[in-house]
């Protein structure tokens, strides 16, 4: 028989803290489950919501408030950030502290995600408050406010921009970049009031899309958005075999010279300028 008191292990001593007592001791009185420092050094990196209910903790969902609008920025932060290629639901719920199940509740999945991604982006030109839905000084200003705040969107998301021309539009007949109904509408309506016909208003609607579309696509190209084809160099990076092309070699430095914004002015005036013939040219039909 053994002495009491001796070669008995000492009874298991819970680690406390100065001035507080047994930690767990104290949530225990409180009715509260305990998670240790290193689950709480975890959940800081990412949020495990199932392991959270298991242990008797309140989901994310209500410490803080998820909705499809904060996913949809989120998104578009984002992208920004990594470029669209690296978007996945994975990553965007780590991004949000949650699991990636917990988005499906708001968004069906990646597509239609992206498709929010770009009502939001399109959206953005309703907060700008040099564009207008109608009209105010003639035509031309109402035109160039519009394709302004395009272009202020897109400089804004260039790494998202390209969204606007490869989703689906709302009606298969529209046109990126304004291609939503209402941007459309406010479009046709705002010529028609100014006295373009039904078919001018249409061809302008045309070429209108076509200019801002091929413009704002090669600028954001030129700061970083992911284009295939129409990717570019980067600013520094070598080029090889200019020795056969002297006339190129001689004028890069011209041809690297960022004039976008010079660009932008002088072919929407000369837009402008086509538009104007049109209109001029329908009472000739």
């Amino acid at each position: 028989m053994p002495t009491p008191g001796v070669g008995l292990p000492a009874p298991c001593q819970h680690p406390t803290h100065p001035g507080l007592g047994p930690a767990h001791d104290t949530d225990r009185a409180e009715g509260r489950p305990v998670r240790s420092s290193t689950r709480s050094e975890m959940a800081k990196e990412r949020i495990d919501a199932d392991a959270d209910v298991a242990a008797g903790l309140a989901p994310p969902s209500t410490r803080q408030k998820l909705d499809r609008e904060r996913i949809l920025h989120q998104a578009i932060a984002f992208i920004d950030d990594h470029g669209l290629p690296g978007l996945t639901m994975r990553r965007l719920g780590d991004q949000l502290g949650v699991e990636a199940m917990a988005l499906y509740r708001y968004v069906a999945g990646k597509e239609e995600l992206l498709d929010g991604v770009v009502e939001v982006i399109v959206g953005d030109m309703e907060h700008d408050s040099d564009v207008l839905r109608m009209p105010r000084e003639g035509w031309q200003d109402f035109l160039q406010r519009l394709a302004h705040g395009v272009r202020r969107v897109a400089l804004a998301h260039p790494r998202a921009f390209p969204l606007v021309a490869s989703r689906p539009p709302e009606a298969p007949w529209l046109r990126p970049p304004l291609r939503s109904l209402d941007w459309v509408e406010s479009f046709l309506a705002g010529l028609v009031a100014e006295g373009f016909d039904d078919q001018t208003a249409v061809a302008c609607y045309r070429a209108f899309s076509s200019f801002l579309l091929g413009h704002l696509l090669l600028e954001v190209a030129s700061l970083g958005a992911d284009l295939g084809p129409l990717d570019v160099l980067e600013e520094d990076a070598e080029v090889r075999g200019l020795d056969s092309f002297p006339t190129v070699r001689r004028l890069r430095r011209d041809l690297s010279l960022d004039t976008s914004v010079v660009e932008f002015e002088e072919a929407l005036e000369q837009l402008l300028d086509r538009m104007a013939l049109l209109r001029m040219e329908q009472g000739a039909r």
